[in-house]
């Protein structure tokens, strides 16, 4: 299973979970959310992982009034037309995943890997 790393070139964080990831290692498959973005079934998987689409959302995102309010199924439809609302980096390890800098569930990640 590989590890997967959903993120924006500009943000530091996604620059940070790489950094980590390679100190450690451990091969990513990186993700621009910008230029590629996100597949629905990608999508649904880390919804399902983290348990509500909020999680995904970056609050604050200039943009984020636009989004805040609206249904779950419209929020989808606004985060593929501005992947720039994503928090990032989305980190995803089969059917978990993890959103921000959070070492401690990447190693979770790495040990699930090993076994």
């Amino acid at each position: 299973m590989a590890i997967q790393i959903f993120g924006k070139a500009k943000c530091f964080d996604t620059k940070k979970a790489e950094r980590w990831f390679k100190e450690r290692g451990v091969k990513v498959q990186y993700i621009d959310l910008l230029s590629k973005g996100m597949s629905k079934g990608e999508f649904d998987s880390v919804v399902k992982a983290l348990g509500s689409i909020d999680s995904l959302i970056d609050s604050s995102s200039k943009d984020y009034c636009n989004i805040k309010y609206l249904l779950d199924d419209a929020k989808y439809d606004k985060l593929c037309e501005q992947p720039k609302l994503y928090k990032t980096p989305v980190v995803r390890c089969g059917k978990a995943a993890a959103v921000g800098y959070c070492p401690e569930m990447w190693e979770k990640f790495i040990e699930a890997e090993k076994k």
